[in-house]
Formats: structure tokens, sequence, C-alpha cells
């Protein structure tokens, strides 16, 4: 069977001087980071190389993000991103300077478990 998604987290990042994609891109995906713990490596003995983690990261100009170095910085697992259209830029009309956001889905993937597991 294939591998099956037990955790999903979004985040948020913005660079607000700079127009810098790239560090909009990893604010958003550390912070979906943040707001995640994954007992269960700890709890049931399966390696962290065992988990697949998706990520979908979402700006207004996606080719500006480098998706390999995104990977990279991700702690755990086998890591993908995948740069999408969306995210907003935001102008200051005073100052003309654009507020970069960005958003990211973490998703985290394990080999099926079921056979692992009896209720008792």
């Amino acid at each position: 069977m294939n591998d099956q998604r037990f955790i999903i987290e979004m985040g948020m990042g913005n660079d607000l001087h700079g127009m810098d994609y790239q560090k909009a891109a990893t604010r958003a995906i550390e912070d979906a980071i943040r707001h995640s713990t994954l007992p269960i490596f700890a709890s049931t003995g399966i390696a962290t190389a065992d988990m697949r983690v998706q990520v979908t990261v979402a700006v207004q100009d996606p080719d500006a993000l480098d998706v390999t170095a995104l990977a990279k910085g991700l702690p755990r697992g086998r890591a993908t991103v995948k740069a999408v259209q969306g995210g907003q830029n935001v102008t200051n009309p005073e100052t003309g300077e654009t507020l970069v956001i960005a958003t990211a889905a973490v998703e985290a993937f394990l080999p099926y478990q079921g056979d692992r597991w009896h209720a008792s």
C-alpha cells in the first residue's frame, strides 16, 4: 500500500523590505513546522528517513524561488518543494515598497502502518 499522510500544517511568512520571495517562503515553511511536533518517531521506533515531506509554497512569482534550497532547509525526512502561484504582494502607496507574503502547506507521509497496530 502507498504511504499515508499523517500531518499537514500551514504557515505564513513575509518579507517586509526587499521583496525577497525566498526569504518569505522560508519563513512560511518555518512557521508551519513550528506548529507541530512529531513524537511518533520516538514512540514507535520509525526512522525519520522513512518520512516523505511534501511542501507546497505559494508566492506571486513562483519562478523566483529556489525549491531545491528550500527542500534542503527541512529538518527531517525526504523532502520535495513545489512552488505555485499564490501568496500576496502588498504595495505601500506612499513609498512604492512591496511587501511579499508567502503561504506554505507542509505535509508529512509515512509508509502504511495499518498492519503494525492491532486493537486489544
